[in-house]
């Protein structure tokens, strides 16, 4: 248990190292929690610093879900060993999670983080490479349709159990039960969100929207 316990450590420090701060960093001290919706997710560092940044941004916090899953579990750490009774599969997605929860509530940055959906993307990444073009396009799905980048990411990650299900039950129960867990955590980490659509506060990416834009092109031509 102990190299579960110190992995799962490592790897929710490693969660903890923001994107967007950590880039913002690098530009002269932008903190985007103090712009936008004051979330340090991609989402905010695209709407409010442009694509380059947001790039940058999804880079480290794609990688760091990637690094967790993919390097944490087999290292050897001096004076703890591998322990033989914990599941190699069990230690990778708890490395997984790790890295999610240290990206939602980072220790380095006060416990004010992001969402956790590009993070989860990079565990995905490891464990389960098939999923990412299902799920990414369930996300561009859910986008244009309804401009909303919030409901996109739980959309994309609600589907992620359901593909496993589909196509990797019975034989890969872990990781059915890791997205199952991990995509209820992106909804409560997307509680706000909620709140501000049904309030009809929250903010649309109306560019993206394929119908709503057929529909303005069709009032510009009425009003001609």
């Amino acid at each position: 248990m102990l190299e579960l316990g110190i992995k799962f450590v490592l790897s929710y420090f490693a969660g903890s190292l923001m994107g967007s701060l950590i880039v913002g960093k690098l530009r002269g001290g932008v903190d985007i929690r103090d712009l936008g919706s004051g979330n340090a997710g991609g989402t905010n560092a695209l709407r409010t610093q442009g694509w380059k940044f947001a790039l940058g941004v999804l880079a480290i916090d794609v990688g760091k879900g990637a690094f967790a899953a993919g390097v944490i579990p087999s290292l050897t750490l001096p004076g703890i060993g591998t322990d033989p009774s914990i599941s190699r599969a069990w230690l990778t997605l708890s490395c997984g999670a790790g890295a999610v929860v240290g990206h939602v509530w980072p220790i380095w940055f006060n416990f004010r983080g992001g969402k956790g959906a590009a993070t989860m993307l990079g565990t995905l990444a490891v464990l389960a490479p098939g999923l990412i073009l299902p799920v990414l396009l369930v996300f561009a799905w859910m986008l244009m349709l309804f401009g909303y980048a919030g409901l996109a990411s739980m959309s994309a990650g609600l589907f992620a159990p359901v593909y496993v299900a589909l196509t990797r039950l019975p034989d890969d129960q872990p990781l059915f039960i890791y997205c199952i867990v991990m995509s209820l955590y992106l909804i409560y980490c997307h509680r706000s969100n909620i709140q501000r659509m049904l309030a009809g506060t929250e903010s649309r990416n109306t560019h993206l929207m394929l119908f709503r834009r057929r529909r303005d092109g069709v009032k510009a031509d009425a009003d001609e």
